[in-house]
Order: C-alpha cells, then structure tokens, then sequence
C-alpha cells in the first residue's frame, strides 16, 4: 500500500451517515483541517487501519492485501492533509514504504497551501533495528526523523534523516508526539501502524482518532494481527462515531476517541 500512487477523484463513495449522498473523499478529507486540532503540547494524532470483517488487519503480512481502492484513496488523502506520517519499524519493513506522496498533484496541491511537498516521516526504535534496505531510505528528498536509544549507522542513507536520541527512559511515545510538534512544527500526525505502535499509542492516550476501513472479506483462522497490539486496554477506549462511507460493499468509518 506505501508504495502505490491512487488518483482519489476517480473513486466515488457514498456518505451513509450523517446527511447520506455522495461524496469526493480529497474535498472532504481536507475539510477537516485536522491540523487546526492540534494543541500546544503535541500533533493532533489519527491512525488509519484496514481490517477485515472479522477483524484482522493483515493477511500473509500485509495490509495491502485487504484494501482496494476505496482504502487507498482514503490512504493518499489523509496523507496529503499530514504534516508527519508515525510508522513502527516493523510496518516499514513489511509494507516497504518508499516516497510518501509520489502523486506530482498532491505535491502541488501541499505546495499551493504553503506545506512541504511530502510529510515528514517519522519512526521509533529502542533496539536502532531501522531497515534502511527500504526504498525510503534511498530517496534523496525524503525528510526523516528516527526517535531511538541506541547508535545507528545511517552512512549509507541517501534521505536526509535526523537522528534523535532519547535516553531509554525517556523513550515513549508522548515525548516522540511533544517532540515533533515542538522541533518539526507537526501540528497532524497520521498514524500508519503496526499494530504494536497503535496499541502503544492507545496506552498512553496520545491518539484522537481512528479511521478504519472494514473490508468484505473473511481471513479466517491463522495468526494475522487486530488493528492494536500489546496488553488489553483497561478499561477499554470508547468510540465516538463521526461518519460512515460505503462503497462497493466496504465501509468506511471515522470515529473520534473519547
């Protein structure tokens, strides 16, 4: 899915709730303006997830497997509308992301409103187990910042990285949030995965938002993650239903964290 460029104005969707009709997903995702919800101290922070109906969120290994191009145009959207993209290591490494926005137009439309061409990416690793293997890693215009604890050898590394060491204790995802938006100015952040960073972010109560695509298929049995990993949440998250899209038998819901 990171590495696919979908042209979302060809993609028509139907809003099912509130106030149905149909609708264009980039002209709505960026009436949101969730950057104008950011506060002081830290990015506002959505993830976005594909799962299956029965509740997986990958299948052999991927993601991508479950989406069509309804998920990657909801994808490219929020990317366009992000200031900085939080992918775990192990994401990166699955997915092999590449460029963040390879769409020339939606570098051009970041532009005309006065943004960077791309999102900042961004990645945390206490073990420095980065995989600069990946396409991303080879982009010379890619902008990234690794939070970590230990020593890596980025030598190599073609993009320009910021390599940002944290004391182990000092290691958690509220001072990763505190510190994009206070030294990269990231007012929306977009959460990609795993699900291992999700369920983390859930812990320390630094998400505002889910958007989650359900697709119309079955995994089944197997192994394949939920959307959030780690310990069960005590007591569990409430959701706050903001709307639902529908299109050729998937739905597409935001909701809002409580």
């Amino acid at each position: 899915m990171a590495g696919t460029t979908w042209h979302a104005r060809t993609v028509q969707f139907q809003r099912l709730t509130p106030d149905p009709g149909p609708v264009e997903i980039d002209e709505l995702l960026s009436g949101l303006r969730l950057a104008e919800l950011a506060s002081a101290q830290r990015p506002h922070a959505a993830a976005n997830f594909v799962a299956s109906a029965d509740g997986r969120a990958a299948l052999h290994g991927r993601s991508g497997a479950l989406g069509d191009n309804g998920d990657h145009a909801i994808f490219q959207g929020l990317r366009e509308q992000a200031d900085a993209v939080l992918a775990g290591t192990g994401t990166l490494r699955s997915e092999r992301y590449g460029r963040i926005i390879r769409d020339p137009r939606r570098r051009a439309r970041r532009a005309e409103r006065g943004a960077r061409p791309e999102p900042l990416a961004s990645t945390v690793t206490r073990s420095g187990d980065l995989p600069t293997d990946i396409p991303i890693f080879a982009e010379p215009e890619a902008r990234i910042v690794v939070f970590t604890a230990a020593e890596i050898d980025l030598r190599d590394c073609v993009a320009q990285i910021d390599l940002v060491r944290l004391d182990p204790g000092e290691l958690t995802l509220t001072t990763v949030l505190r510190r994009l938006r206070h030294d990269y100015d990231v007012r929306f952040l977009l959460c990609e995965g795993g699900p291992t960073l999700f369920g983390s972010l859930l812990r320390e109560g630094v998400v505002d938002e889910l958007f989650l695509t359900i697709a119309p298929r079955l995994a089944g049995g197997g192994t394949g993650p939920t959307i959030a990993g780690g310990p069960e949440l005590d007591p569990a998250r409430r959701l706050g239903l903001k709307w639902v899209l529908g299109r050729a038998g998937s739905l597409y819901v935001r909701y809002w964290l409580d």
